[in-house]
């Protein structure tokens, strides 16, 4: 019986003692986690009087919640989220500390599960530049992808090494750190090609693909959006924000537009992919990816406990272009809940609910739009780094050392990384050149703080809980020489040229901020508004199925959800 691979044991965690098993584990056939990129913590609740049985309402009525979840890390990106949720660590000891990062060896900055040694297995479906909104993928000099960049181990790859390799353990998402993250070292990942508008992987999962995945590709279901429009799916007054569609701020993206209806376009146009995935059909296609998954590869058939990660990106794509507050963002909910409910009948007809443990939590929060919120009378606005004054600081910084500009080499947000070369050549010390060039960034327009990560290592800084963030986030091999922190409500309103609504990233509230909800055997209805962190997830699932918690695994257990 699978009971006998569990061990009773006591898990202590900062001085909390919690049952390493629960009566429900027994019964747990699949460990599903459910990722919502950028679903802020209040989301939910905006749309919940409105929902139907069977997608969120199933979570708040038979789960239970917690409504006060913050990340601990400063750089609230998307791969930084995923990777956290995964192994339960900080980015500091998970490595993950941004979307992108410079390569010291190289001189070059990289993607995050960019690795050249694994090819897709689709020649040319990687990222078209030309099509993609996310700038991120631009530093990949590879197609190929693993996840091996991570540093520490995840709950799957844990669930591996405790059933001896026989628990499934797979990943789907749109965007490939979605997939990869959750899916582990141990795990196999599919995400969406928007160049070749099938579900791809690499070579580190697979030599060719499924027979299954060929022939659901070869359907062609993103087609089937073709010459179609997302519009409402509700009428229009029955939406919170039905009458403000059309705002100054939204993104007006060519071929999709800022207002109702928004055009899929042609399936032959290089835009079609993209486009998909800036709107709910995004993650209706992964949940359709999802189930394929779970009937094919027969998951949860037995009484060991599979595993399967889904990471829904449209919210945050929607969020970007349009903002939480907009009417597009309104509506995503409301369909996002439909493909949930969906996903959640599917598992309880092929699995059933009663063997399944849910999680569902976000990678991030996002912030409002300056322009909504001074519409309200706050104070918000965007960052332009090209309009910053940077005379005063170049003098300062030429008069100290005798040089300026050329000690940076390059700033790719939220690190500054400075020329260590040519420090060197020039005999100087990198820490006081990182404090003094910190000195000066902190007094643009904008910038909060300008943290030396030379500084944060020595500990010469102050103890708050912004700084704690910042030094949650630093890896000494992968992050920057200076982290760079926004004040609250601004940010950088661009992504590679195209002029977007709202980008999150920053260690404030409004992007920390995630719901996170379990729901399964033995785990009964309540809200809990203890603050708790996202990181206390991974070893949360490890501790409710007996097994090992994730090599790098911080923060408290969530107690209540180990309770019988």
């Amino acid at each position: 019986m699978w009971t006998r691979y569990f061990m009773m044991a006591l898990l202590v965690s900062s001085g909390t003692a919690a049952v390493a098993q629960t009566e429900g584990a027994s019964e747990v056939r699949l460990v599903l986690q459910i990722t919502v990129d950028q679903l802020r913590g209040d989301l939910p609740a905006r749309v919940l009087d409105r929902l139907e049985p069977g997608g969120f309402r199933y979570l708040y009525r038979k789960g239970t919640r917690y409504a006060n979840a913050h990340y601990e890390h400063a750089n609230t990106e998307t791969i930084v989220g995923h990777a956290t949720l995964a192994t339960g660590a900080y980015p500091a000891d998970h490595g993950m500390v941004g979307n992108v990062w410079l390569d010291r060896g190289t001189g070059e900055l990289t993607y995050n599960v960019e690795d050249a040694r694994y090819p897709l297995l689709t020649a040319g479906a990687g990222v078209d530049q030309k099509t993609e909104i996310d700038p991120t993928q631009k530093a990949a000099r590879s197609q190929g992808r693993s996840p091996m960049a991570m540093l520490v181990s995840t709950f799957s790859d844990e669930l591996a090494i405790s059933t001896a390799g026989k628990a499934k353990i797979f990943g789907v998402s749109v965007k490939d750190r979605g997939a990869i993250s959750l899916a582990g070292h141990a795990g196999k990942a599919f995400w969406f090609s928007k160049s070749s508008g099938e579900f791809v992987t690499s070579r580190y999962y697979y030599e060719q693909y499924p027979q299954w995945l060929e022939a659901w590709n070869q359907e062609g279901r993103p087609r089937r959006y073709a010459g179609k429009t997302w519009e409402l799916s509700r009428p229009a007054e029955s939406y919170r924000s039905g009458t403000a569609d059309d705002r100054a701020w939204e993104t007006d993206f060519p071929g999709y537009g800022a207002v109702f209806p928004h055009a899929y376009g042609d399936a032959e146009s290089k835009y079609f992919g993209t486009l998909l995935t800036l709107s709910p059909a995004g993650d209706e296609l992964t949940r359709e990816l999802a189930e394929a998954v779970l009937e094919n590869e027969q998951l949860g058939q037995d009484e060991i406990p599979d595993f399967l990660s889904v990471s829904f990106s449209s919210t945050d794509y929607v969020g970007h272009l349009f903002g939480p507050a907009s009417l597009e963002a309104e509506d995503n909910l409301f369909r996002l809940d439909q493909t949930l409910a969906g996903l959640l009948a599917f598992v309880d007809e092929k699995v059933g609910l009663d063997h399944t443990l849910i999680v569902l939590s976000a990678d991030h929060g996002g912030p409002e739009v300056p322009g909504y919120l001074t519409s309200l009378g706050l104070q918000a606005d965007y960052v332009q780094p090209d309009s910053w004054n940077r005379e005063p600081g170049i003098a300062a910084l030429k008069a100290k050392f005798g040089i300026a500009e050329e000690l940076i080499a390059t700033y790719f947000h939220p690190y500054v990384y400075l020329d260590l070369e040519l420090l060197a050549k020039k005999g100087l010390e990198p820490a006081v050149v990182a404090s003094a060039v910190a000195a000066e960034v902190a007094k643009l327009d904008g910038v909060s703080a300008a943290v030396s990560s030379y500084d944060l290592a020595a500990g010469r800084v102050p103890d708050t809980p912004q700084m704690r963030s910042v030094l949650n986030n630093y890896h000494p091999k992968r992050s920057g020489d200076i982290f760079v922190v926004f004040e609250p409500h601004r940010f950088v309103g661009d992504m590679d040229g195209l002029r977007v609504a709202s980008m999150h990233g920053s260690p404030w509230a409004y992007d920390t901020f995630v719901p996170i909800f379990f729901a399964g055997p033995g785990i009964r209805p309540r809200v809990v508004h203890r603050k708790v962190a996202p990181t206390a997830i991974a070893g949360t699932l490890a501790a409710y199925l007996g097994i090992k918690a994730p090599s790098g695994a911080h923060g408290d257990l969530l107690v209540e959800v180990l309770e019988d």
